[in-house]
């Protein structure tokens, strides 16, 4: 089995903001396959069949910078190997559109992928990140990946997250190094 744990913030209010590109990036996978998500207290869990194989959907609903207390309950409930979580989260170090797949490594400044390795105790996990590009000069990078997307801009960002969609199902299905000659 699979884990592709989305980060982002829960509630409406962070709904279409560039932050939920991993939010959006699952369940944009859960609708294509038909999976529907299971409230519980520190996540959303939705599991599904990604032609053949197995996969859960999961967003926490700790909020970004506690995601790592959702992936270490998620980790113990499902009974998964860090090395079969794919994290997926936005970046703002890489340009809009932009999808880099990695094995592990450090969290690169992202608080929320810093907490999915303190809650899971190693950053051996694969993840995904989703460029969103880089605020105006002088603007403040939370309010940045914080404000709501709308119009043409919404429609652009949700492509970027239908391409991650496809990335994650080229993990799942044909594996990392697959998926990273494909993305990277």
């Amino acid at each position: 089995m699979f884990l592709v744990l989305g980060l982002g913030n829960p509630g409406e209010k962070y709904r279409e903001t560039r932050h939920n590109a991993g939010y959006w990036t699952v369940e944009l996978l859960a609708r294509k396959h038909g999976a529907a998500f299971r409230h519980g207290r520190t996540y959303e869990l939705a599991k599904a069949a990604l032609y053949t194989e197995e996969v859960c959907l999961a967003r926490p609903l700790t909020y970004m910078n506690l995601s790592g207390k959702a992936a270490r309950k998620l980790r113990r409930k499902l009974g998964i190997d860090p090395s079969r979580i794919l994290v997926v989260h936005d970046d703002i170090d890489l340009k809009p559109g932009t999808i880099r797949i990695r094995r592990g490594g450090s969290s690169g400044g992202h608080l929320g992928v810093q907490s999915v390795i303190e809650g899971l105790g190693t950053a051996d996990f694969p993840r995904m990140r989703i460029g969103v590009g880089r605020p105006p000069e002088g603007a403040d990078p939370a309010a940045y990946v914080l404000r709501k997307l709308r119009g043409d801009e919404l429609e652009e960002f949700l492509a970027w997250c239908e391409h991650a969609a496809s990335a994650a199902e080229t993990v799942v299905m044909d594996g990392l190094d697959t998926a990273m000659n494909l993305y990277n």
